[in-house]
């Protein structure tokens, strides 16, 4: 508080200390009561001087005092021809209308107070907004950090530790592959659901090439203030800037990358149109490289997505039986444990990276409340089912399930290899295929990819003549380009859309890759068992099964 604000505060304590004291004053009562015979005493000696009614009270003055009776116990006109005083009948409009006016006064006093309060706050704030806005005080929140993780701390996920490598490499060696006219990337973009890693494998990425690592989650973007956001963004890029080669991780770019329009937000479309503006900015010799994460893909902005700004797009899935092992074996390590981890990796369907320390903790804790020093699997069985209860749309797969999936995934899988639809990896929680933008598309490719996702349906109606609730994403799939191919592109049965185009897509596909797979029944088993044992295969182990059957 400054001094001006001081006196002010000061001042109206005094005046409501003086209006106080008057109506202290106006209101004390200094009328003496009596009875009949002190009035008759004070009638026969002469004593009154002047007498008025006030209300139901007649107040008698005398040269000293103030006296006051109840009217109705005098005779008022023996008061008149006794006395030879007027009666007058005092008014207490003039008091009332004082202490009204006082009273009003003090109200007026204290909200002219708190005026002043809010607008000397709402100045400070102001104040506070334009020096963060005006000295930069955002980036002093922006600290680089030297992360100390290598890809040998993370277990599994072999092919994006290799699509990685090339950014370390890019990152340590800028100088090489500027001489033979190669580019750096300008954006990664980590795919996966919640818990696989995304945040320890950029600290990895940094770690192993040794430069600085900028961390900021999307909603850190999101800013009350208009124009902040944009501020901010600019602030983290020029500093990563000055401490390249460097790398800047956005956690959770969703909430600042969600496509335009719709309902508007001016300041996240600022945000993000500045973040746009960076990364195009970059010059080809910057040495900095943007890493972003995310679950929704869907709800990026094309604009985010297009080459040049994140060139790179690498999906991580969940772990594999083999990951699995190798993720418990880490979150084992230096704990006493008597059991086969093979045994808890094949309980542990479904499960992240973070869900099995979870369930490694929990473990621990469950052996601790039994008095036990070595942990069993008895204790990773009694939680297990703690730990699902605490995730979300978390995959657990009984034996016959597991089963029904692997026969499924395995007919995806054989599918997109014979009818030449690129995938990476399939796993008997996800199928990914690479869905790659081309500019001309046949309608051979797009009828194959409507086989490769009716591929599970089939085998199960063969295998167990029965459908099942895991083929609805597939088949939503399969929906949305057969209509695409009957509406938009007129591949239906003539140019013009008719109402059953799509359902006829739809049965043709379905019969063709019937007949193909009662056909391929032999590597079929070979995948679907490996799918089991694995959970997991490559396109090369399929191409190898299927040359070694035929």
């Amino acid at each position: 508080m400054n001094i001006k604000s001081k006196k002010l505060m000061i001042s109206l304590m005094a005046i409501s200390a003086v209006i106080l004291l008057v109506l202290v004053t106006l209101m004390r009562n200094d009328t003496k009561s009596i009875d009949f015979k002190m009035y008759m005493r004070l009638l026969e000696t002469n004593s009154i001087k002047k007498a008025f009614i006030e209300n139901n009270q007649i107040i008698l003055l005398t040269t000293d005092n103030k006296y006051s009776i109840i009217k109705d116990s005098v005779d008022i006109k023996e008061l008149f021809k006794n006395t030879p005083i007027e009666i007058t009948k005092e008014s207490t409009f003039l008091k009332d209308l004082f202490i009204v006016s006082l009273f009003c006064i003090m109200i007026f006093i204290l909200l002219f107070y708190g005026r002043k309060k809010r607008e000397s706050t709402l100045r400070k704030r102001q104040e506070q907004y334009n020096s963060y806005a005006d000295t930069g005080l955002a980036q002093t929140k922006i600290q680089p950090t030297s992360s100390k993780h290598k890809f040998s701390d993370i277990a599994g996920i072999n092919e994006v530790k290799e699509e990685l490598q090339e950014v370390v490499s890019f990152l340590k060696n800028s100088v090489k592959y500027k001489k033979m006219g190669i580019r750096l990337p300008r954006g990664v973009l980590l795919i996966g659901p919640p818990g696989v890693g995304k945040t320890l494998i950029a600290k990895a990425v940094a770690g192993e090439a040794k430069v600085p690592f900028f961390y900021q989650s999307g909603a850190s973007f999101v800013q009350i203030y208009v124009g902040m956001g944009a501020k901010r963004v600019r602030e983290l890029f020029s500093y990563a800037k000055t401490q390249a080669p460097s790398i800047v991780f956005i956690d959770e770019i969703d909430a600042v990358g969600k496509a335009r329009g719709g309902m508007r937000n001016d300041e996240r479309e600022s945000t993000l149109n500045e973040l746009l503006t960076q990364m195009d900015g970059f010059e080809d010799s910057s040495g900095v490289i943007v890493i972003g994460a995310t679950n929704k893909i869907d709800v990026l902005d094309e604009a985010l997505l297009r080459s040049g700004r994140f060139d790179r797009r690498i999906f991580i899935s969940m772990p594999d039986m083999s990951d699995r092992v190798k993720i418990l074996g880490i979150y084992l390590a230096g704990k006493p444990f008597n059991g086969d981890v093979q045994n808890i990796a094949k309980m542990s369907v479904g499960f992240s990276g973070a869900a099995l320390a979870t369930l490694v903790n929990e473990a621990a804790i469950n052996a601790l409340r039994k008095n036990r020093e070595v942990i069993d699997e008895e204790d990773f069985i009694a939680v297990r089912q703690k730990v699902l209860l605490g995730k979300k749309k978390i995959l657990n797969f009984s034996d016959k399930e597991k089963a029904i999936q692997s026969h499924y995934q395995a007919a995806k899988a054989l599918c997109a290899y014979w009818f030449e639809i690129d995938f990476d990896k399939i796993t008997i929680m996800n199928s990914r295929l690479k869905d790659i933008d081309m500019e001309i598309e046949s309608k051979t490719q797009m009828f194959s990819k409507i086989k490769v996702y009716l591929a599970g349906i089939a085998i199960t109606k063969i295998k167990y003549n029965d459908t099942f609730s895991n083929s609805v994403e597939d088949l939503l799939i399969a929906r949305e380009i057969a209509k695409n191919m009957s509406e938009l592109y007129g591949m239906g049965r003539g140019l013009v859309p008719y109402s059953d185009d799509i359902a006829t897509i739809l049965d043709e596909a379905k019969d063709e890759v019937e007949k193909f797979l009662l056909g391929m029944s032999s590597p079929l088993e070979i995948v679907a068992k490996k799918l089991f044992e694995d959970e997991s295969i490559s396109r090369a182990e399929v191409k190898n099964i299927v040359d070694k059957v035929f």
